[in-house]
């Protein structure tokens, strides 16, 4: 089997991807929040005690869990110029201008005798005070109190949406976002140099105009991709993706169906309302059922590389029977009740990640969600949540699969 292997949501999970929540969160603080698109301040020790849980569930039903930093460190590990490479690219991202500050982060990056310990301080950020032989010399230095020289990564541990593994190959996003546009420079790296994970396949690259991200992205089959409209993701970049699958690579796909969802941050991506759970089982945040748009995309056989967009009119869960084959059933997130629906939606209780066909993780929060599921026959593995939640993503948010059964 491919080390990159995803045809479904719900296939077995053999492999998954995810960072641990680092010093990123401690460079947090409450003047920068709405920058760096946090809401309050995880604590970090708790933080990282619930994602060692949320890796033990992985791995206690047989799941290969993979860190983001390892393998970004295996990739340019002892390949001086790569690494060099990678360095030149992050600090270029990192809005810095002085070519005297820029060789000096060049200098400190490059005194790191870990490569792992390289790439993990480029993800929790580099303050000024932190810099050897720091001092102020431009006007903004004189004029500014901000006290990094390169933003930290908070968002990192949602490894879901920079990238995206669809069948044998990989979505490199573009983010929405400038603060979390780095993040991609990690996944460009690993699929690029990575002995297992390098690949020639890329069905949307980083330098693409339009903003899509991973959390809009969903792998119903080998046919039929559905990625959602929404607050990130771009209509355009929805076409691209869909004309690099149809025309640019050899895939089977014939079918990407576009989820048209409110534009709040509460629904800031599709898996935050809606996420499959079993062969014919997804859960649904039913605020959203009835005000959800839904086109097909598919190939204009009269025109090589165009397009063909309608939308469709009928019911959710008739077009997922459509494009499934048999009938399906929606699982609402906080049952019928409408205050517990936008609690548990709040919380992400719609946002499971499914490791095997009826097998999910999930917060153990959203405690009402999750007794709903447990009665359509859906078996439901908890992890603690109090502090991870506070980033505004859930399980599946956590994690990128690269290999699914």
């Amino acid at each position: 089997m491919k080390s990159l292997n995803v045809y479904s949501e719900i296939g077995r999970l053999k492999t998954v991807l995810l960072h641990e929540p680092g010093e990123e969160i401690n460079n947090l603080t409450p003047k920068y929040l709405d920058d760096l698109l946090f809401d309050d301040i995880p604590w970090l020790p708790l933080a990282k005690k619930e994602h060692q849980a949320f890796a033990k569930a992985f791995r206690a039903n047989g799941v290969e869990v993979v860190y983001l930093e390892d393998l970004v460190s295996e990739a340019i590990d002892n390949k001086p110029e790569i690494k060099k490479d990678f360095i030149e690219e992050f600090i270029n991202e990192s809005g810095i201008y002085s070519l005297t500050l820029k060789e000096k982060v060049t200098e400190y990056l490059l005194s790191f005798n870990n490569t792992k310990e390289m790439v993990l301080k480029t993800m929790s950020g580099i303050k000024k005070s932190e810099l050897p032989g720091y001092t102020k010399r431009t006007l903004s230095d004189y004029v500014s109190d901000y006290p990094f020289i390169c933003n930290p990564m908070p968002n990192l541990y949602f490894t879901r949406d920079p990238f995206v593994i669809i069948n044998d190959g990989v979505s490199l996003n573009k983010m929405h976002s400038v603060t979390r546009c780095r993040e991609t420079i990690y996944g460009k790296y690993i699929f690029l140099y990575h002995p297992k994970y390098k690949t020639s396949k890329y069905f949307y690259n980083r330098d693409y105009a339009s903003s899509i991200e991973g959390g809009d992205i969903l792998v119903l089959n080998s046919e039929t991709l559905i990625v959602g409209i929404s607050e990130r993701t771009e209509p355009y970049a929805i076409e691209k993706i869909a004309k690099n699958l149809f025309y640019e690579n050899d895939t089977n796909y014939k079918t990407v169906l576009a989820f048209n969802i409110p534009k709040f941050r509460t629904f800031m991506h599709l898996d935050t309302i809606f996420t499959q759970v079993d062969y014919d089982k997804f859960t649904i945040h039913t605020e959203c059922y009835n005000s959800l748009k839904i086109f097909s995309i598919v190939r204009d056989p009269n025109k090589e590389g165009k397009l063909i967009v309608k939308e469709l009119n009928d019911k959710l869960e008739d077009v997922l029977c459509q494009y499934l084959g048999h009938k399906v059933s929606l699982i609402p997130c906080g049952g019928n009740d409408t205050v517990s629906a936008d609690r548990e939606q709040w919380s992400d209780g719609s946002n499971t990640i499914c490791i095997a066909p009826g097998k999910v993780i999930a917060y153990e929060r959203n405690e009402i969600t999750n007794e709903v599921l447990k009665s359509y026959g859906i078996n439901v593995y908890t992890i603690p949540s109090s502090e991870l939640s506070r980033g505004r993503g859930g399980p599946r948010c956590m994690c990128m699969p690269l290999e699914r059964e």
